[in-house]
């Protein structure tokens, strides 16, 4: 925790637009942690089964090595989470972490539990909290969101768990948030750090919804990070998609929202009612830039710029022609629904966030608007 403290106070010290927002982004509240949150109703209802009752609940860095969350989870190098257009970095080495899973590192590195490891117990462990990558807009994303993961590790010598043990646990989740009368599915998965894997779908009228994910810590993961002789099984899932679905919630920032008319809705199990939805606004912008521009660079920017106004942003031209554009263009066209969730938007308030946004798009990215 030392490390991040200081990797903070970098941060803080910067004043470039990067640590501005990676600073903004942590400072945003952890929804798995306020009480009137359904993200933290979801949080307390898997505390509660049996299964994971008395399970260790660790809290982990929000700012970790690159080393960590890759290499020792076995991300392959050209992994597209390590890419700066994918992840964000607070500096070379250091990045906000992209899941939760990293947990397993600094749980087993913790004096306590390898003192608990020499004596051949057993482990369970949960861990919850925010998690940060680079994402399209829309109202099913965001960039910021909550993850859960779970372990639970045997020594060898005791037993062998197997996928079954895994699916049990996994049931009861699904349960536990959804009711004992929904309708799931186990489907084969791959992950880095897991074999075998799985993934759990359950079904939302006539459309089959991922919702969680798991698997067999790999032998050759655990050994990396110091741990032989055990074996298990580990879960993860995204705590926003369970709410969304559980409540039919039709927009993510409604989770966010300072509203009461809205937060007071906000309770797993029923249905979302919309609070006199505000009008949306459209507005589109084209323009010319290099071909090495990044979408998710471009939608950080837009954040920043139009805030939590932007509701969906759509890819609707892209193209390329030397003769026209020259070497080394491309030409996108976005289309872009402002909507605010408290009131209804003014034209003239849009179109001065639009031409904000121009300015901001030329000067950030050497574009030419079209």
């Amino acid at each position: 925790m030392a490390e991040e403290e200081r990797l903070r106070a970098d941060l803080e010290a910067r004043s470039d637009v990067d640590a501005a927002r990676m600073k903004r982004y942590l400072a945003m509240p952890d929804l798995s942690r306020t009480s009137t949150s359904p993200i933290a109703e979801i949080v307390k209802r898997v505390k509660e089964l049996p299964i994971v009752k008395g399970f260790d609940v660790i809290e982990i860095p929000e700012i970790v090595p690159a080393s960590i969350s890759f290499d020792l989870f076995d991300f392959p190098d050209d992994h597209p989470a390590r890419s700066t257009s994918d992840t964000y970095y607070a500096d070379d080495k250091n990045i906000l972490r992209t899941h939760d899973t990293v947990f397993w590192y600094y749980y087993l590195n913790q004096p306590e539990i390898k003192a608990r490891i020499a004596n051949g117990e057993s482990l369970g462990t949960l861990c919850y909290g925010k998690v940060y990558r680079k994402d399209e807009i829309d109202r099913r994303h965001m960039n910021i969101f909550h993850q859960m993961g779970g372990w639970y590790l045997v020594p060898d010598s005791e037993k062998t768990l197997v996928l079954d043990d895994l699916k049990n646990i996994l049931s009861e989740i699904v349960q536990s948030v959804f009711g004992k009368e929904t309708e799931y599915r186990f489907l084969d998965d791959i992950f880095p750090y897991t074999d075998p894997s799985l993934q759990v779908e359950v079904k939302i009228g006539d459309e089959w919804v991922e919702i969680l994910g798991g698997g067999m810590p790999k032998k050759s993961v655990l050994k990396k990070m110091g741990l032989e002789g055990y074996n298990g099984w580990a879960f993860g899932f995204g705590l926003e998609r369970l709410a969304i679905i559980s409540m039919e919630l039709p927009d993510i920032r409604l989770l966010w929202s300072d509203d009461d008319r809205v937060k007071k809705q906000l309770r797993l199990g029923t249905k979302f009612k919309e609070v006199s939805k505000y009008p949306s606004i459209i507005r589109d912008i084209s323009f010319i830039v290099n071909k090495d521009f990044e979408p998710n660079n471009y939608f950080d920017l837009v954040r920043d710029v139009i805030g939590d106004t932007a509701e969906q942003m759509e890819l609707i031209d892209k193209y390329e022609n030397e003769e026209k554009l020259g070497v080394g263009k491309v030409s996108y066209a976005y289309r872009i629904t402002y909507r605010s969730l408290d009131r209804t938007l003014t034209n003239e308030e849009v179109n001065a966030l639009h031409k904000e946004l121009e300015t901001a798009t030329v000067k950030n990215f050497g574009a030419i608007i079209r």
